[in-house]
């Protein structure tokens, strides 16, 4: 648990660092386009590299590769021959994707006649596409950095790439020329930028740990890459139906209104915030540990690291959604609301922040527990629970997107989120009847418990803060407004956990107190 807490800390002040920089980016974002149908065509072409980054760098690839890439680490020279012959074997895939892909692009500008909104988005996606060559080889460089036990590094990528994103608004887009629709090319280019820096980011470090990039001309009949792409394949759906429910949502939601796009957009970011900072660290840090108690038949530690992992995972991020549900209309207001984001765009964003603050718990604990089948060599099933997920969420989305706009993307993915958390936990059991979860019912109960009180409280401070600051400036009183509710029921929540002797607190706390001590 200690070493648990210790790798997911050092990721998790890697990935705040960069998650605050995102916020950041977000917000010079709705300040220079708002949520108007420019910042939609934007956001739509962005999702579809960056959904690859999602399924690649935080997912499947990832899941796939570090398994068998940590089976070679007592044979360097092997272990460095299987990363390049998934290296090579990667670029000439996604090398190919790519001029498929910005060929049917041209084309289908050159002969085809759409509206304004989807020619720009078209234009902005065959700029932006190529980087998903950049960002699959640096998922690669990421895991083998992660399989070396180095997990700040790689999770710092991420800031590299929302500096250079910031950078191109401020300064580059300025230049780029007079009005919105030819600036935010710049923007586009920009994200192409922050893919090469990522990869430079990377590759000192393995340098020095011994890796040399290297071309093999036959990796296609490498076993382990062979491995490593039948596991891939089915893995992308198994880990990431959230990102590609994203993407769906985003493509009928475009077609209804690019401005829902904006709005969604902006509550994904404040909703990946609290997923981000502890659970994709916990993923990440989990992976490798679970296929390394895997492979060596330790199947007890297997069961009971996972367990852990889930209590930690359910402590913080429970009050994460309580937080998010509570004070969604504050923290839009605060982080968005300037330049030509509006008063009524905040409602919007908030209503969309609430809905998907009550699945926060359930994306979360999909990205741990698909990690477990990935250890345990299964990714079949994964895959076919995220399908059955992937058409639920396509279902629930073209019934109340009309509707419900940007509620109904909300509702649509929160809800097929929680029916893959239930469905994956089903199979779990069944694979591992032995799999005893009954301490994170226990805790759960209690946690749930103190979340409704925590919501109550925050719901309480909120509603007092509005007349008694009435006369303090726009600002400051803005952020009075999220973090003294905040901040209160945080100690409420985190006192009482202590009080009631739950694990996860009692260590966390320790561990902090450790580090005190230390310094």
């Amino acid at each position: 648990m200690s070493k648990m807490l210790k790798s997911s800390g050092g990721m998790f002040i890697a990935t705040l660092i960069s998650r605050i920089l995102g916020m950041v980016r977000e917000m010079v974002y709705s300040a220079f386009m708002g949520t108007s149908p420019i910042a939609g065509a934007f956001f739509f072409a962005f999702t579809i590299p960056n959904l690859f980054r999602r399924l690649l760098g935080e997912g499947a690839l990832t899941a796939a590769f570090i398994p068998i890439f940590k089976s070679h680490e007592k044979d360097e020279p092997m272990m460095w021959k299987v990363a390049n012959s998934a290296i090579t074997g990667l670029m000439i895939l996604c090398s190919a994707l790519v001029g498929v892909v910005l060929a049917g692009l041209t084309l289908f500008l050159v002969y085809a006649d759409p509206s304004a909104e989807t020619k720009l988005m078209l234009k902005l996606l065959r700029i932006m596409f190529p980087y998903l060559l950049l960002v699959c080889l640096t998922a690669v460089l990421m895991a083998m950095l992660n399989s070396r036990g180095k997990f700040f590094l790689p999770a710092m990528g991420a800031t590299v790439l929302n500096v250079v994103m910031i950078s191109t608004v401020l300064f580059v887009a300025p230049q780029w020329g007079q009005e919105l629709p030819d600036q935010v090319y710049a923007l586009a280019y920009g994200v192409l930028v922050a893919g090469i820096c990522q990869v430079a980011l990377q590759l000192p470090v393995l340098w020095k740990d011994g890796f040399r990039p290297t071309w093999i001309s036959k990796c296609w009949t490498q076993p382990e890459v062979k491995e490593i792409w039948r596991k891939m394949i089915p893995g992308m759906l198994g880990v990431a139906a959230y990102q590609i429910n994203i993407l769906i949502s985003k493509g009928i939601a475009f077609k209804v209104d690019p401005t829902i796009v904006a709005k969604f957009d902006y509550a994904v970011r404040l909703m990946e915030l609290p997923q981000g900072l502890f659970a994709v660290s916990l993923a990440t840090f989990l992976l490798p540990t679970l296929s390394g108690l895997a492979a060596e038949k330790q199947f007890p530690e297997f069961r009971s690291t996972l367990s852990t992992g889930f209590n930690h995972l359910i402590f913080v991020n429970l009050f994460a959604s309580v937080a998010l549900m509570v004070l969604a209309e504050p923290i839009v207001r605060l982080i968005y609301e300037r330049g030509k984001f509006t008063p009524v765009d905040t409602m919007r964003v908030a209503e969309a922040v609430t809905i998907l603050g009550s699945g926060l718990l359930a994306y979360s604990l999909v990205n741990i527990l698909a990690r477990a089948f990935y250890a345990l060599g299964d990714t079949h099933t994964p895959m076919r629970i995220s399908v059955f997920c992937l058409f639920l969420n396509l279902l629930l989305a073209l019934w109340m997107i009309g509707p419900f706009r940007h509620m109904g993307m909300a509702a649509a993915n929160s809800m097929s989120a929680w029916a893959q958390w239930g469905l994956l936990l089903y199979a779990f059991k069944r694979k591992m009847p032995k799999a005893d979860f009954s301490n994170v019912w226990k805790d759960l109960q209690k946690i749930a418990a103190l979340g409704l009180a925590a919501g109550i409280l925050a719901w309480s401070v909120k509603f007092q803060l509005v007349s008694w600051l009435a006369n303090v400036p726009e600002l400051v009183g803005e952020i009075l407004m999220v973090f003294v509710p905040a901040g209160a029921a945080f100690m409420l929540y985190y006192g009482l956990s202590l009080v009631l002797n739950i694990a996860s607190p009692s260590e966390i706390a320790k561990l902090a107190l450790k580090k005190l001590k230390k310094q």
